[in-house]
């Protein structure tokens, strides 16, 4: 046999009875098994470490969950409820919100505050913006296809799309020093002013019309009508007649008829009309006297 092989460590099993010794074998290595000396320092140490970051881990985790105030509902002031999330008090966003319906409590109003502005935004499946409000500084933004405000009993009381803007209320009132102007034409059944002051329908630079097919009705129960013109004032009738009906008519600047070059005058006076429609007067008699005051005519 090989001189390595002779080297290496035989175990024999001997059965020995009492009375008898048990012979050890020569050349027998003996092999000490562990760590010693300066390895299992290390070992100790390394241990020792892991022990403390341990515990300083598990207590940042406690310290952690007492400042975030997790519970099992939820962290802090957000409680996950059935319906969603629930938010206590007062929250600040830093990024877009993203949520299908927000609402406040039943015994507190919803708050919505921004440094600059505050924007809401209505997607479609594909991304693209399809409504939008806009909140800012100095101008309120809507941006959609039609914009409506609804009654509690979901009656419209204002519309507005690209075509038109439509009131649904009884009655729409302008408490403005000015008035309202438009810039088109506005329909409307009837334009009454407030009680105890006066109504105006100007057009500073251009014409007023009023038209309607069933007639128009211009009523003051307690005051007066007045109409100034710069040129013309028409009262035109295709099928009917004009009709003045009043105690009294009074027609105080119409031009008074000359006869002959003579200055003589009364109180009484004649109303004539020329051929070209022209009202004057002429001095009253027993019989006409248009035809002597015709020379206003000519």
């Amino acid at each position: 046999m090989e001189p390595s092989i002779q080297q290496m460590v035989r175990e024999q099993y001997t059965t020995t009875t009492q009375g008898t010794r048990l012979e050890r074998p020569e050349n027998q290595y003996v092999y000490k098994i562990g760590i010693y000396g300066w390895r299992k320092r290390c070992l100790y140490l390394f241990v020792l470490l892991l022990l403390i970051v341990l515990v300083v881990n598990f207590a940042l985790t406690i310290w952690i969950l007492k400042v975030m105030w997790f519970s099992p509902t939820g962290i802090g002031y957000v409680h996950v409820t059935k319906e969603g999330l629930q938010l206590e008090g007062e929250s600040e966003f830093l990024y877009p919100l993203y949520a299908k319906e927000i609402r406040s409590r039943m015994d507190s109003s919803l708050l919505l505050q921004s440094a600059h502005n505050v924007t809401v935004n209505a997607r479609n499946s594909d991304g693209e913006i399809t409504g939008r409000l806009n909140v800012g500084p100095k101008m309120v933004e809507v941006l959609g296809q039609q914009f409506q405000i609804n009654s509690i009993d979901g009656i419209p009381l204002f519309t507005v799309d690209e075509n038109e803007a439509a009131v649904g209320t009884d009655k729409l009132r302008v408490t403005g020093p000015e008035g309202a102007i438009f810039e088109h034409s506005v329909e409307t059944p009837l334009v009454r002013g407030d009680a105890f002051k006066h109504l105006r329908l100007e057009s500073p630079t251009r014409s007023l019309s009023m038209d309607a097919p069933k007639g128009i009705n211009i009523k003051a129960q307690a005051g007066n009508i007045e109409a100034l013109s710069q040129m013309d004032i028409k009262l035109h009738s295709s099928d009917g007649m004009l009709l003045l009906d009043a105690e009294t008519v009074r027609l105080p600047k119409l031009p008074e008829g000359t006869r002959g070059g003579s200055d003589w005058s009364q109180e009484l006076y004649e109303i004539c009309v020329c051929p070209d429609g022209k009202l004057y007067l002429s001095a009253a008699g027993h019989y006409s006297t248009c035809q002597e005051y015709s020379h206003v005519c000519q």
